[in-house]
């Protein structure tokens, strides 16, 4: 049939089309209908991916194609884009910026249907950068609030900072393939010749989705853009800074030829999931303490992606964007379940349930791996599961007439991490798209450096008060971005704060960073 192939790419190019028209449309009923219509049009492509699209079915317009890596990001993002656009109009009533914050926020989302489809460096690159420009106006919507302000200004100095090293891994990569698409740059990598064009590519990739994920040292902006609005927070949180992983599962192919890429994300990705994930451990308020958290799953993500297990970042995607957004929208009942938390009281684990812990996660984790039949990931990655779920099995010491408490929640996380492991396995079978590579002598080192984490999760369970001065500086984020901050502040100096506004504006003017949006 003539009209399927034509009635697909309408399909496909729809939900950037339709987000850009409520750009010129900020007002929430039409963002709701437009939005809607956007997202069943992103489902109908993912069907149609999963499917095989037939012959003749590629997008009209240069540089864009559909894949099913991208159908999966295009559903997801404006799953997330529909429910905290519904989440908005609730939460800002009464505000007067509502139509420019709706416009932005319409932007963010079109620019990233776009890039979702990019198939060509140029129009990655365009619409990376257009995200970052959108998020801005987003992250400022309150001129008044200085470290809003900060954390925009030291975003769009990481982001130049990435758009720099991304034009320079397209040079890199036009110069080693005679064009900039970028099929045909993954069909020349699949081909497996490592060429020194490819590996400057390749790390210049990696170096620019570090600065965009925020993983350390510049994760600090992620941290600040607390001032802005929860929504804000929870599409920032859930949907913008996951794209750095889902390029990362695009350019599967290059990595592959490009040892050090691959060894970067390790390094900067365990790093910022051991740091972050202690860091996050100190921190009280329930909104910071879900920023450290999305800082410790970029890191993880980043990490699972240079070990070349891809399907399991791409779950690791999905998961952690539905779950921050679902955090992020209900960050107001969390406040009182801390605090009847709180009320309960909480007992220390027992000495024999931390030694014991990973050892009874990895007893379950085993044999519901060995029941599938096929391992869906190798032995070390089912250690560093292990160590990641084994606090499920921390137990209180045993009162006297608590051993049937203690018995009920043993059960409970011995249900956990086998529905874990299994929900993992099953996500093994889904269509995603892609094609796990392990790097074997890499995942050694993951599974020690989650091995050193969990040691200090026991120290700081067992001998909390020799550790107070440790954390202190945990609660400092180890003063990482204070470096950071000096030194944006030194390269593009920019008046963010209140009092430097007022000396040098009066109390109600812009400031150079708000005026720069």
């Amino acid at each position: 049939m003539d009209w399927l192939p034509a009635l697909l790419i309408a399909f496909a190019l729809a939900p950037a089309a339709l987000m850009a028209l409520a750009i010129a449309l900020p007002r929430w009923r039409a963002f709701g209908v437009l939005s809607t219509l956007a997202l069943l049009a992103a489902l109908a492509t993912l069907v149609a991916a999963w499917a095989g699209p037939p012959a003749g079915a590629e997008l009209p317009l240069p540089g864009l194609a559909t894949s099913t890596p991208g159908a999966w990001m295009a559903v997801l993002v404006q799953l997330l884009g529909t429910v905290i656009g519904v989440f908005s109009a609730r939460y800002l009533q009464g505000e007067p910026n509502q139509p420019r914050y709706l416009a932005a926020f319409a932007a963010v989302l079109a620019a990233v249907q776009v890039l979702v489809l990019a198939d060509h460096w140029f129009v990655l690159i365009a619409a990376w950068a257009a995200v970052g420009t959108a998020l801005q106006r987003l992250l400022c919507i309150y001129p008044e609030r200085a470290f809003a302000l900060l954390a925009a200004h030291k975003k769009r100095l990481a982001d130049r900072a990435a758009d720099v090293l991304l034009l320079a891994a397209a040079g890199f990569a036009w110069a080693e393939v005679g064009s900039g698409s970028l099929s045909e740059l993954w069909r020349h990598a699949a081909q497996g010749e490592a060429t020194l064009l490819l590996d400057a590519s390749a790390v210049c990739l990696v170096l620019a989705v570090i600065l965009r994920t925020a993983l350390l040292p510049v994760h600090g902006w992620l941290i600040q853009v607390m001032e802005a609005p929860t929504p804000v927070s929870a599409l920032l949180h859930a949907g913008v800074v996951n794209l750095g992983g889902f390029l990362l599962i695009r350019f599967a192919p290059l990595l592959e030829t490009a040892p050090a890429a691959r060894w970067l994300l390790i390094v900067f990705g365990l790093a910022t999931a051991l740091l972050a994930g202690l860091v996050m451990l100190t921190r009280v308020t329930i909104k910071v303490r879900l920023a450290w958290s999305t800082v410790a799953q970029m890191g993880f993500m980043v990490l699972e992606c240079g070990l070349g297990l891809y399907t399991l970042a791409a779950l690791h995607l999905i998961g952690h964007s539905l779950y921050k957004a679902h955090a992020f929208l209900s960050a107001s009942s969390v406040v009182q379940q801390a605090r009847l938390q709180a009320m309960r009281g909480s007992a220390s684990p027992s000495a024999a349930s931390l030694a014991a812990a990973p050892l009874l996660s990895v007893a379950i984790v085993a044999p519901v791996q060995a029941m599938a039949g096929t391992a869906a990931w190798p032995w070390w990655w089912s250690g560093v599961l292990a160590l990641a779920w084994a606090p499920l099995f921390w137990m209180p010491a045993r009162r006297e007439g608590e051993a049937s408490t203690t018995m009920t929640r043993g059960l409970a996380g011995v249900a956990m991490v086998a529905a874990l492991t299994a929900a993992m396995q099953l996500g093994h079978a889904l269509p995603l798209g892609v094609a796990d590579t392990p790097l074997a002598a890499a995942g050694v080192v993951a599974l020690l450096g989650m091995a050193a984490m969990y040691l200090c999760l026991v120290a700081m369970q067992l001998r909390p008060a020799q550790l107070a001065a440790w954390r202190r500086w945990s609660y400092a984020g180890f003063y990482v971005d204070e470096f950071y901050t000096r030194l944006a502040l030194r390269l593009w100096p920019a008046r963010w704060a209140p009092a430097a506004r007022d000396r040098t504006h009066g109390a109600t003017a812009a400031t150079p960073v708000a005026a720069s949006r």
